[in-house]
């Protein structure tokens, strides 16, 4: 709240000072024309006025409430005697999402209207002479200027007389602005959760809708807003603001691109949505949880855990009960994971952050201490040493089934699949009690397969007879680890650089040596074998503690060439140009996403069919959590990378592209022009 208020204070000083004279007025960014709808107004009537405002590529102007920075268009009249303008009416703004500061504001042409009361008993051919003196902000993402002008009219009164043309600007002009809902909302503040009920017919259209405050003291601007449907009303949830205001309130709730209805809200009681379609989205989003966990089994960094603890049930020759005890602490160490992850997800979100899933992989210490962990996996089934926990022989029982599983979820974290992103995204936006519940469905997708076996006996029937063939098989199992450890120290390198990489390379091989010397002690049957182990391994974790992100500078963008990093604004200008855009945000850490660029995304077939199409590329580059993707992310439903966006010319809302790509869908979009 400090950092926006400093800001908001900011544009306000730089505005005072440029009205003072102590700045010269620089060049103006948006073109500005005062329009009337008659030239000829009758004595007595009202006529419509509009200030016509056309800014520069890249430039924006402001809404009435700017949000967190910027400041309304003021306007001070000379008029002649007896005439009287009303107030300021504003067409329904967009959004602009800058250094975590939300701004309402106008990107495109825009119209503000309003009327003029013409003195009665004028006589016909009056001249009517008016002058508006504007004051107001224009930005870009980078730099803010005050302008100003003076604009002037001359009307004569007449017949009232409207020329067409001037009539269907001015109609079109009016479409622009919130239509007045007749029926008063409701609002309610409970804890830190603002709720807003608006009656809506339940088939009246509601995509992208999204409540403007007209004030301060309602919502936290940056927050992500919720909808739901029940019935005919439309319940809007978000983050409170931190001094709240009471009494009635007044806004603009915003449908589709331009459509809004403005509204007048009460206090009162608004029910957390729980209506039946929000239990449909959240069966859906369950289920593709759980299906999304399943593929996750076919990982590298999770396969060989449920290969070897599968094989182990086959070895142990227990019983049935034995199996399914097993199966169960394995669900359950993959279950209080997956739902830990998704708790501290949801509080990060509810303290204002816009963390996604995967969230804690942004913080390099977290992938070295990975690195560790998937290091000393590996070791142990090359056979280097014995772990007793996770241990894959059926006779770790209950507590190794259980460590194992909270081992495999937790590797697994890097990792999106089909249906997961949709299903994750979802969660986002369902009550806690749901979203919780979808990311056990993960978790069950997860710990699916082992359980079957534990509980199918024709499963575990079907499990190879034990043999030697076993020992062999763990050895080669531990390549798909170590390729997960390379993978994780390339990550470590992007992150916190050459340094923090030696660092985290330094204290793995620290680890191993711990290890190697521990299984030295085991095969030798000495007492005590673990002691080498446990002091390396302590060290190495204080030096993983060490590790700092890298100094963030100028974000190098590779892959198709002409690739660009990803802005709003750099977005919002190459579609005013009309061209198409591929934007696509990816991690460092998300093992789908660099599949994705090296099989279909950064291809010869690809680059050639973008070229060919004049296609513009955006890269979001999220491996470091930046908030501003993390919110652009959300969205567009998505709880985290990868997403895929093909802004398609003429059309308002892109199209989100599957999480699995092929070069050939990829070559395919510009065709669709």
């Amino acid at each position: 709240m400090v950092r926006q208020a400093v800001r908001v204070a900011l544009f306000i000083l730089v505005t005072l000072l440029a009205g003072s004279g102590a700045f010269a007025q620089p060049a103006r960014h948006v073109a500005l024309a005062l329009v009337a709808e008659s030239d000829r107004p009758a004595a007595g009537s009202e006529v419509a006025l509009a200030f016509r405002a056309v800014p520069q590529p890249g430039w924006h102007g402001y809404w009435r409430n700017p949000g967190d920075a910027g400041v309304p268009t003021r306007v001070t009249w000379t008029l002649p005697v007896g005439a009287r303008a009303g107030e300021l009416d504003y067409p329904v703004p967009s959004r602009l999402l800058i250094a975590g500061l939300m701004n309402y504001v106008y990107e495109k042409p825009w119209a503000l209207l309003t009327t003029l009361r013409v003195p009665a008993g004028l006589a016909p051919g009056t001249r009517l002479p008016l002058v508006a003196k504007l004051d107001y902000l224009v930005c870009t993402a980078e730099i803010c200027v005050p302008e100003k002008q003076t604009l002037t009219l001359d009307l004569t009164v007449g017949d009232g007389a409207i020329d067409p043309a001037r009539r269907a600007a001015f109609d079109g002009w009016r479409r622009a602005l919130p239509r007045p809902l007749s029926t008063p909302a409701t609002w309610q503040r409970t804890g830190d959760r603002f709720r807003l009920a608006v009656p809506l017919p339940a088939d009246a259209p509601a995509s992208g809708v999204w409540f403007y405050p007209a004030g301060g003291g309602m919502v936290d601007y940056a927050a992500p807003q919720t909808v739901t449907r029940d019935g005919d009303t439309l319940t809007v949830e978000t983050k409170a603001a931190a001094q709240p205001v009471t009494g009635e309130i007044t806004g603009v709730l915003a449908i589709g691109e331009s459509d809004g209805l403005a509204l007048t809200a009460r206090p009162g009681t608004v029910a957390a949505p729980c209506g039946d379609g929000m239990l449909a989205t959240a069966l859906v989003a369950f289920a593709g949880a759980v299906l999304g966990g399943l593929l996750l089994n076919v990982m590298p960094c999770v396969f060989p855990i449920l290969s070897l603890k599968a094989l182990g049930l086959a070895r142990s020759g227990e019983s049935a009960a034995h199996a399914r005890h097993e199966a169960l602490a394995y669900t359950a160490g993959v279950l209080l994971v997956c739902v830990g992850l998704g708790a501290g997800l949801l509080a990060l979100r509810a303290a204002g952050s816009s963390a996604g899933w995967a969230f804690q992989l942004q913080d390099p210490r977290v992938i070295g201490a990975l690195l560790l962990l998937v290091t000393a996996v590996a070791l142990n089934l090359a056979g280097l040493f014995e772990l007793p926990t996770p241990q894959f022989a059926a006779k770790s029982g209950a507590a190794g089934a259980f460590a194992t599983g909270a081992l495999a979820a937790f590797v697994a974290t890097p990792c999106t699949g089909p249906f997961m992103g949709a299903a994750l995204g979802a969660a986002l936006v369902l009550p806690a009690a749901a979203a919780l519940a979808v990311f056990a469905g993960l978790g069950l997708g997860i710990a699916l397969p082992f359980l079957l076996i534990g509980f199918v006996p024709a499963l575990r029937a079907r499990l190879p007879r034990p043999g030697a063939w076993m020992t062999r098989l763990r050895r080669i199992l531990s390549l798909p680890m170590w390729l997960t450890a390379l993978a994780l120290a390339w990550v470590l390198g992007r992150q916190a650089g050459v340094d923090g990489m030696t660092l985290g390379l330094a204290a793995t091989l620290l680890a191993a040596v711990g290890l190697w010397w521990t299984g030295l002690r085991q095969h030798a049957g000495r007492g005590a074998a673990w002691w080498p182990a446990g002091l390396a391994l302590l060290l190495a974790l204080g030096g993983v503690a060490l590790v700092r992100p890298a100094a963030s500078g100028a974000s190098a963008v590779t892959g198709l060439p002409g690739a660009e990093p990803f802005s709003e604004a750099r977005l919002a200008a190459l579609r005013a140009e009309g061209r198409p855009v591929f934007a696509y945000f990816t991690a460092d850490w998300c093992l789908t996403c660099k599949v994705n660029e090296k099989v279909a995304i950064e291809t010869a077939t690809t680059a050639a069919a973008f070229k060919a199409g004049r296609v513009a590329v955006l890269v979001g580059d999220w491996t470091d959590g930046d908030p501003v993707l993390g919110r652009f992310i959300e969205a567009h439903n998505r709880a985290g990378v990868p997403l895929y966006l093909w802004y398609k010319p003429g059309t308002g809302t892109p199209r989100v592209l599957p999480q699995v790509l092929t070069s050939g869908m990829l070559a395919s979009l510009p065709v669709e022009r």
